[in-house]
């Protein structure tokens, strides 16, 4: 089996491609030990000294760390996922690989009045903004729409990402402005 690396525009994030499907379906971000007891292989990548958050994409595994240098944490992370797609074990503990989907549609916000902006904003979202995303080994989902202001998601190597305020502000802002007359401005949740 070969991984391959990509770096990332977060320098603490780091994107691992198995060169097989992570998630089926939508994308699933553990930001703490606690959370990535409902899969084997996060828990495994927390168990790596400076591993503080783990995102799994449609093909990717990005890896976030606090402290080290990629060059030692590397070789331990690339093992974990190595011995995890070798022994045939499934993605989370129940035996599924299903995505966060239901999870982030149950925390939206918007006033019933405002279904078809918020129908545009999520279509431009998944058609333009998401592709992009995940290139850069994140997700970035829809939260809310209220007072023309689009709350947004950022996952993965877009958490925490020094370049996610520009790309909020200058890339996804201007797109959603330009399409969509209602919005005023995007703001990360």
């Amino acid at each position: 089996m070969f991984i391959q690396t990509e770096a990332t525009p977060n320098p603490a994030t780091l994107k691992f491609i198995p060169g097989r499907v992570v998630v089926d379906g939508s994308p699933m971000e553990f930001s703490s030990r606690e959370a990535a007891t409902r899969s084997p292989l996060a828990e495994k990548l927390f168990d790596v000294p400076g591993v503080t958050g783990v995102f799994y994409g449609s093909d990717f595994i990005t890896v976030t760390k606090a402290s080290g240098e990629w060059q030692q944490l590397k070789p331990a992370i690339l093992g974990a996922i190595m011995e995890h797609y070798m022994s045939g074990a499934p993605l989370l503990a129940d035996g599924t690989a299903q995505g966060d989907a239901d999870l982030d549609d149950e925390d939206e916000f918007f006033d019933e009045a405002d279904a078809e902006t918020v129908d545009m904003i999520k279509d431009l979202i998944e058609t333009r903004v998401r592709p992009a995303v995940a290139n850069d080994g994140g997700d970035i989902t829809f939260r809310g729409f209220k007072d023309g202001i689009v709350y947004l998601n950022m996952k993965g190597a877009c958490s925490g990402c020094p370049s996610s305020t520009a790309t909020l502000q200058h890339g996804i802002q201007n797109l959603l402005k330009h399409f969509v007359p209602d919005v005023v401005e995007v703001r990360p949740m």
